[in-house]
This record gives C-alpha cells, structure tokens and sequence, in this order.
C-alpha cells in the first residue's frame, strides 16, 4: 500500500503483530524503490511482517524543505513514524539512511538500527567535499555527484540492481547542498564528537546495532566503532560496493528478522 498521509511517501507492507516493525530508509538522491529487492525477500522468509519504506524528505514522493539538516529530518521521519503506528521500530538505512538511522536510535524509541554502507566517521569524505564545494555550488554540480557515483562501483551488481541504482535516482543540487550542509560547515573533530555521542546513547539504551558493508571495515575506524559499541555486529557482504542491500536482497533480508 502506497501512503501519502503521514507527511513522507511512504509504500507499507504487511500488518502489525508482535514482531518489530521495519522502516526502511534509501541514501541520498535514491528513493524508495531501492527497498524492492529486499521487500521482495521478506515477503518469502518473514510473511506479513510489517515494513514501511519512506522516501526521505525532497526525494521521491516526498516534500521538499528549505533545510535538510540532520536533526530536522530525523523530527520529520519522527513524525511520520509516529503517525504510521510504528512503535519503536528497527531502523534500517543505506548509506546517508544508515547515518539518520543511527542518529534517530538515538532519540528516539527503537529496537534496532541497522546501518548498510554507512561510515559515521566521514573525516576523509569530508576533505573530498571541500575540495569539491566551489563546483558543488556552481552548475557544474553534477559533476561532483558523477564522480561520487563512479566510485560506488555499481557494476558489481547484478543488471536488475544496476538498473534501480539508475533509475530509482533524482540527483538534484539542493539535496547535495542540503543534506551535506554540516559535513561542509562542521569541523571533522566536532562531528566525530556528535558520533560518538549518538553511539553512547545507543548503548546506554541497549539498542541493538548491525553494521553492514560491502567492505571490511578499516581497522581504526572498526576500532572506535567497537569502543563505542562494543556489542556491534559488523557483517561483511561481498562483491557489492557501496549496495549490499541490492547485491545480497536475500541475505539482508536474513539479517533483518535475526
């Protein structure tokens, strides 16, 4: 069933009962379709298990804002969680998803975060944004997305899944612009802060925290992760580049009823 009430478009799947509910959230520029594949492997090995996948704010079917701030969006999906009945949820997210997951687990009720392809520490990323930030401010903007693309390594995927990552997509520059505002205008140490604040109070709540790549993870960057968390589960997928979720539908969709 497609929702268009709860103030983000949303496809819901499945009925309430016992089981956690899922939400699922796409990465940035992508939409909700990206899910398919998944839900597809749901409906198989976890028959009416209630999952809603919400485009994010300015994709999709979603409405645009003035401002995509990560607080702010994690207050609107708070808002549209709510007003779909879904209480304290597993949170699931790819990529800019995976960061909003972790950060919603945060504030607000949930049982889970799954995080598919997200680094929390963005250090490196961030360097590559300033450098890139006076073309990203100009018409040549979408050659910054291009090259973030080119590195994703879509064509590990299998044709169908190359094909989502195609068309399920509506790159735009005030998405870049918007969703990228604090890596751009935070200093790296300030959001490694933030981080590791967000991990703490995931802990201190007993939230369980699934970290899916397609990569192992490097070795400094899997150490704070597991100083933070120390009860982290890291699963490696691979031969998926950045898209685990549409590479291995059958085996996320494994981890997700875990």
């Amino acid at each position: 069933m497609t929702e268009h009430s709860w103030g983000l478009a949303a496809d819901d799947h499945g009925t309430a009962d016992d089981r956690p509910p899922l939400v699922l959230l796409h990465g940035l520029t992508y939409d909700r379709r990206h899910w398919e594949p998944v839900l597809r492997e749901l409906a198989v090995i976890d028959p009416g298990r209630r999952a809603v996948a919400f485009d994010l704010p300015g994709h999709g079917g979603s409405p645009r804002r003035a401002s995509y701030r990560s607080g702010e969006v994690v207050e609107v999906l708070h808002q549209a969680v709510t007003a779909a009945g879904l209480d304290a949820p597993i949170i699931v997210g790819h990529s800019l998803g995976g960061a909003l997951a972790t950060l919603y687990a945060a504030a607000h009720p949930a049982r889970g975060v799954v995080n598919v392809d997200q680094p929390l520490l963005v250090g490196g990323f961030r360097d590559v944004l300033l450098q890139a930030e006076p073309t990203l401010r100009g018409p040549g903007w979408p050659q910054v997305w291009e090259s973030m693309v080119a590195g994703m390594h879509v064509e590990l995927l299998p044709p169908a899944a190359r094909e989502l990552v195609r068309t399920a997509t509506t790159p735009r520059q005030d998405l870049l612009l918007g969703y990228w505002a604090e890596l751009l205008d935070t200093p790296a140490d300030e959001l490694r802060k933030l981080r590791t604040h967000d991990l703490a109070a995931i802990r201190a709540r007993g939230i369980p925290y699934h970290h899916v790549t397609g990569n192992p993870l490097p070795p400094a960057y899997r150490s704070w992760l597991e100083s933070a968390l120390p009860d982290v589960a890291v699963t490696v997928l691979p031969d998926s580049g950045h898209f685990p979720h549409l590479a291995h539908p059958a085996e996320l969709a494994k981890i997700l009823t875990g």
